[in-house]
């Protein structure tokens, strides 16, 4: 049975022109069955021109049952014009006729409106005209009514199932629809994904590894300055280095345990973000690589959330580390941060040379750094605004403003 129903659904028009055959074979014999009987047809009215006329409307309904999947609107105006050709002509209705409740269904179930429509008015139309043109002469009006009523719902009921099919066809393709879409919007979301935890990991590595390589690049090049000369200088030198190398691996490791989702519990614990409590230890850090660093908070400091924590201690490290680069030996930064009822702002500046703002904004002359960009992205992350660039009289100005939303 499988098999069977697997053949038909494979092959619809071979199984239409088995159909067609079939179809043809009864109303053949039907016609001949009636010519071999005169009476019979003369007492039905029909005579030999009537019954000369059945012969191509046998071929035509069967043509319409043969086709009706390749051009159904075609062969729906073939089966109305046959019909108007029977009721015209006074052809005997032969077993053919089935084909009329074959392309009303078909026409039914098909998305065009016009011919639906017309399928419909031809259900409809159809049994009354056919109890009109051959009425049975032993049949009083109640039979007649009740035999038009039977062939009426007949053939509503095949446009019914028809139209019922057309819905169910059009739900099924509005279902695939809405699932292909929704698949592609979890394939774009997850880009989107992926490419802003790529932006975030960027972000986090050039904070690490600029900051603390610069402090010990800086501190490196002293201790080999004073090594012969001022050898307690170059050891202190030595010290932040190796504080400093210690501090970049537990934040490599804080970072490297983010990514690992689910494991922290399991390889131990890593070392929180840093956030506004650890910038003393930051400013701390680079004045000993000997930058003069001025550091004040204003207003009264409260907890902030993590993302602004984290948000105002790498735009100050990243401030610092660029005055290292750019500013020249004799700079010295100011970074302030004052806390507002709504906002926290921050302040970070220095007086030193400062370098060109496009090679400030790519992060160096190699284009592969974040600066600024850096800075836009997790100023924008919170819902804050940025605001950076040379100072009149010289250096760098950084100015930040963030939102504190959603504090406790």
């Amino acid at each position: 049975m499988h098999r069977l129903y697997e053949f038909i659904r494979r092959h619809p028009a071979l199984v239409d022109g088995l159909w067609a055959l079939v179809l043809f074979g009864l109303s053949a014999t039907w016609l001949l069955t009636l010519m071999s009987h005169p009476p019979s047809a003369r007492s039905l009215g029909q005579g030999e021109v009537q019954q000369a006329a059945s012969v191509p409307v046998i071929l035509a309904l069967c043509t319409v049952v043969a086709l009706r999947r390749r051009a159904p609107e075609k062969m729906l105006v073939l089966a109305v014009g046959t019909g108007l050709a029977e009721v015209v002509t006074g052809a005997f209705p032969v077993p053919a006729n089935f084909a009329l409740l074959v392309i009303v269904f078909t026409n039914a179930s098909r998305n065009v409106r016009w011919a639906s429509r017309l399928a419909l008015a031809g259900a409809l139309i159809a049994p009354v005209v056919h109890t009109l043109r051959w009425p049975n002469k032993g049949q009083d009006v109640a039979g007649a009514v009740l035999g038009t009523v039977f062939m009426t719902v007949t053939f509503v009921l095949a446009w019914v199932l028809g139209d019922s099919l057309r819905t169910r066809r059009a739900y099924y393709a509005q279902l695939e629809e809405r699932a292909a879409r929704l698949e592609k919007e979890r394939e774009a979301q997850a880009k989107v994904a992926v490419a802003a935890e790529r932006a975030r990991i960027a972000r986090e590595l050039h904070d690490v590894v600029a900051h603390n390589v610069s402090v010990m690049v800086v501190q490196a090049d002293g201790a080999a300055y004073v090594l012969d000369t001022a050898p307690e200088q170059a050891r202190k030198a030595l010290e932040t280095i190796s504080g400093t190398g210690r501090q970049a691996l537990s934040e490599m490791r804080r970072l490297l345990g983010v990514l690992r989702t689910g494991e922290q519990g399991e390889g131990g614990e890593y070392v929180p973000q840093p956030g506004v409590e650890q910038l003393a230890d930051l400013v701390e850090q680079v004045r000993n690589t000997g930058l003069p660093v001025d550091f004040r908070i204003e207003g009264t400091p409260r907890p902030l959330p993590s993302s602004v924590e984290l948000t105002a201690y790498r735009i100050v490290q990243e401030a610092l580390t660029n005055t290292r680069k750019h500013g020249g030996p004799d700079a010295g930064a100011t970074v302030r941060l004052t806390y507002g009822p709504d906002d926290l702002t921050l302040l970070a500046e220095d007086d030193g040379r400062g370098a060109q703002r496009e090679l400030y904004e790519v992060g160096g002359l190699d284009g592969l750094g974040q600066g600024l960009i850096g800075m836009r992205e997790r100023v924008g992350m919170v819902g804050g605004s940025l605001d950076a660039g040379p100072r009149p009289g010289g250096g760098f100005r950084i100015s930040a403003v963030l939102p504190l939303r959603n504090t406790t």
